[in-house]
């Protein structure tokens, strides 16, 4: 590469955004369009128009280096798209498509692991060593960085701790139910903001969603305040998990059910009772760049030596 430009691109079911980052990650440009959806070459060529007229937007002469953050991940054995919910992408050669069409190569990575990588580069976890992020909304993801750097492990998997079982489950946190995965009883199917929702219609016979629970809840709603204090200690006994297995400095919060601030206070006094220490001094954040760090952490993809 000959420009320090990263660019970074967020390939959503129903929207396309990238990003112009400087190589210490200020922003130059954004745009977004809309998702080809259920066509695989116009996707292709969707994102490598959206590259050039983001450079273009930037001011940029030479190439930069592209990340893209995937609903799915790349399957290790055969190179091609698996586990992706826009499902037009499975069992396609993504970035050796798009690495073609722009004449240069492109990495990609699952959209939870751009969410911590960005949070650990320039966001919550910035002054950690170890970060785990977790994204808690219509599904539950998550992603580990170690020095600054992205583990995702040799099935790329590290970090998919909505799809375990939930520990030390009792009575309060609900009856199990089937995850789209196959199991039962997975994380995801309590934590989720789909899941939070069921369980409150479970106790109370209520159908709400999981941002009218919340909302009916700081407005003194007993049901609704018993189901987020039920929300809150199962949290914590996931995430207690993580802290007894990796043991990070900071997990980042980043998804709808994040934007719940009691979060912060409650859970790490209750993780305590669950964790093996006797004393826990992990941080629990919320993510710094929002909306934005998937995106973000795809253009986070390339090291710095690989843009100069």
């Amino acid at each position: 590469m000959t420009s320090r430009l990263r660019i970074g691109v967020d390939l959503g079911g129903t929207k396309i955004e990238a990003i112009a980052l400087t190589a210490d990650g200020r922003e130059l440009a954004r745009q977004r369009v809309a998702t080809p959806r259920g066509d695989y070459g116009a996707t292709v060529a969707a994102v490598r128009d959206l590259v050039r007229d983001i450079e273009t937007a930037a001011g940029a002469s030479n190439a930069g280096s592209v990340g893209v953050a995937i609903p799915g991940a790349v399957s290790p054995a055969t190179g091609r798209i698996k586990n992706a919910n826009s499902t037009w992408l499975i069992g396609e050669r993504f970035d050796h498509d798009l690495g073609a069409a722009l004449d240069r190569p492109v990495r990609i990575a699952n959209d939870a692991n751009c969410f911590v990588l960005s949070e650990a580069q320039d966001g919550a976890g910035a002054d950690a060593r170890c970060v785990f992020g977790v994204i808690i909304g219509t599904g539950t993801g998550g992603g580990l960085v170690i020095d600054g750097s992205l583990h995702e492990g040799p099935n790329l998997i590290a970090g998919e701790w909505g799809h375990v079982p939930l520990p030390w489950r009792d009575e309060d946190d609900g009856p199990a139910r089937p995850c789209y995965c196959g199991k039962v009883g997975c994380i995801e199917t309590f934590l989720s903001g789909p899941g939070f929702a069921h369980g409150h219609a479970d106790r109370t016979g209520e159908s709400l969603t999981a941002e009218e629970i919340v909302v009916r809840a700081r407005r003194g709603d007993k049901d609704c305040l018993g189901s987020l204090a039920r929300y809150e200690r199962t949290l914590s006994k996931a995430l207690a998990m993580i802290v007894t297995v990796i043991d990070p400095d900071v997990i980042v919060l980043g998804g709808g059910m994040s934007n719940i601030r009691s979060l912060y206070d409650r859970v790490p006094t209750l993780w305590q009772s669950y964790a093996f220490s006797d004393q826990v001094t992990t941080m629990l954040r919320p993510a710094q760049h929002g909306d934005s760090s998937g995106v973000r952490g795809a253009a986070w993809l390339w090291p710095l030596e690989a843009t100069t």
